[in-house]
């Protein structure tokens, strides 16, 4: 069986430099995870990743700032890469991005160039 997995990209600057609390931050993901779920939910990949929720795979990323969670956004979107780019409201800023479950093998030369987030 194909593994499936679920790539998020969160923005470090958030705790870094901008003092978000790290609940605030975690919040962002679970919105973006969330959202794509609902937007994609009926695509194949997603119903078979939520057919077995005790092994769904997630990685969560670090992207530095703004400007590269904007620049991934774009090569996903040129790469016909599903995904959400959430966007914290009413302070309209970008915070992170989730795709939707695909099988590795499609999704991962997006994502080599970041790291894991820490906390």
């Amino acid at each position: 069986m194909t593994e499936l997995i679920q790539y998020v990209a969160i923005r470090g600057d958030l705790l870094k430099t901008m003092g978000w609390p790290v609940g605030a931050v975690i919040a962002q993901a679970c919105h973006a995870c969330t959202a794509v779920t609902h937007l994609f939910y009926n695509d194949n990949y997603t119903q078979t990743y939520l057919a077995n929720l005790n092994d769904m795979h997630k990685v969560v990323l670090e992207v530095p700032d703004e400007a590269s969670l904007n620049d991934l956004c774009s090569k996903l979107s040129d790469g016909n890469i599903h995904h959400k780019l959430w966007i914290e409201q009413p302070e309209n800023i970008p915070t992170c991005l989730a795709i939707k479950p695909y099988p590795k093998k499609e999704v991962q030369s997006y994502f080599k160039k970041y790291k894991l987030l820490k906390l």
